[in-house]
């Protein structure tokens, strides 16, 4: 294998051709070398676009090319599973966007296949490979704002078109799986904990079929809490703030910071509502996408495990499958590997 990643992408995704193509492209130790597409056509203009060297019409073609080392797949949501493994026999290591998989079951499978593979296999949540992230899980580790006992996280965008694949239940649309997968991850990660129950409240489209708003409340050890909101059918906006008995932690743009400014998170001590113990922390700009598509590439080159592997993502797909379930019951429910999304 080059010291050079080849990447091949499965399909024309939004956030493939915004985000993560670009980043790619301008990575330390990868460029994408062919990208594939059921529409031919579309392929070969995405390939022109970003300079990439060869463009499919199926994405079979893609997965058996020899020249490609690595697969990026950012296809709906039902597509995750099957065509990571397809690539995984293959011989291809595969960074999948999220969620992994429909059902933790699901996740279980691909990491079955996985281990019989012996290749790398992430789940591509960006924001655990950005500094403010990082930073924001140092000073709660470090007490900075007392012991931290609930994080609150908004998330929320507008999204109307029955024609996107967000807006088709039957593919894995809906704001849990889009967006409210975000607050669970980046609870977790900064508790460095696992949920123990969940409790949740969901308003559907009634053409749709999807969860356009969703809120559910986490209960971690020790008596932690998420408490979050997510919507597919909200103005835009997204906030994550973390309570402690000293103070709180804010992450004004907690998940799509700009690559090319600044970001922030604030320190606020409580003594006042005016900000009078405000303090500022700014993080450099940086884009989650490319330092993402380094650290993978860095595992498969080196054969080095992965910082945050399928365990994790298998622990993301349980909790939020407690959600789904809850929002059915009507009742808490414990994450459990065995049940699905209702």
């Amino acid at each position: 294998m080059t010291q050079m990643i080849r990447w091949g992408v499965l399909g024309c995704a939004g956030i493939a051709i915004k985000a993560v193509i670009p980043a790619i492209q301008s990575s330390r130790s990868g460029r994408v070398a062919a990208i594939a597409s059921r529409d031919l056509k579309r392929a070969e203009e995405t390939a022109a676009a970003f300079g990439i060297a060869k463009a499919y019409g199926n994405y079979e073609s893609l997965l058996a090319d020899a020249e490609i080392d690595a697969i990026y797949n950012p296809l709906p949501n039902h597509l995750h599973v099957p065509l990571t493994i397809k690539a995984l026999e293959q011989g291809k290591p595969v960074l999948c966007e999220k969620p992994i998989a429909l059902s933790a079951g699901e996740a279980m499978k691909l990491a079955a296949a996985q281990k019989a593979a012996n290749l790398p296999v992430a789940e591509a949540f960006m924001v655990r490979h950005h500094p403010q992230w990082k930073k924001a899980r140092t000073l709660v580790a470090e007490g900075r704002i007392g012991e931290a006992r609930v994080i609150q996280t908004i998330f929320s965008y507008y999204l109307d078109d029955p024609r996107n694949v967000r807006n088709q239940a039957d593919i894995g649309g809906g704001g849990l799986f889009d967006v409210g997968c975000y607050a669970v991850n980046t609870a977790r990660y900064l508790f460095d904990a696992e949920p123990l129950r969940a409790i949740a409240l969901m308003e559907r489209d009634p053409a749709f079929g999807t969860d356009r708003l969703a809120s559910g409340l986490l209960e971690f050890p020790e008596g932690r809490q998420l408490v979050f909101t997510c919507s597919t059918q909200l103005a835009r906006t997204q906030k994550v703030t973390v309570l402690g008995a000293r103070g709180r932690l804010e992450i004004p743009i907690p998940f799509n910071a700009a690559a090319d400014e600044p970001t922030v998170l604030i320190l606020d001590d409580g003594r006042d509502l005016a900000g009078g113990g405000r303090e500022e922390i700014a993080i450099a700009p940086v884009d989650p996408y490319r330092e993402q598509a380094d650290a993978f590439a860095e595992a498969v080159l080196s054969g080095k495990p992965l910082e945050t592997g399928l365990d994790d993502a298998i622990a993301n797909m349980k909790a939020i499958e407690a959600l789904f379930r809850s929002a059915v019951t009507g009742r808490w429910e414990e994450p459990d590997p065995f049940h699905s999304p209702a």
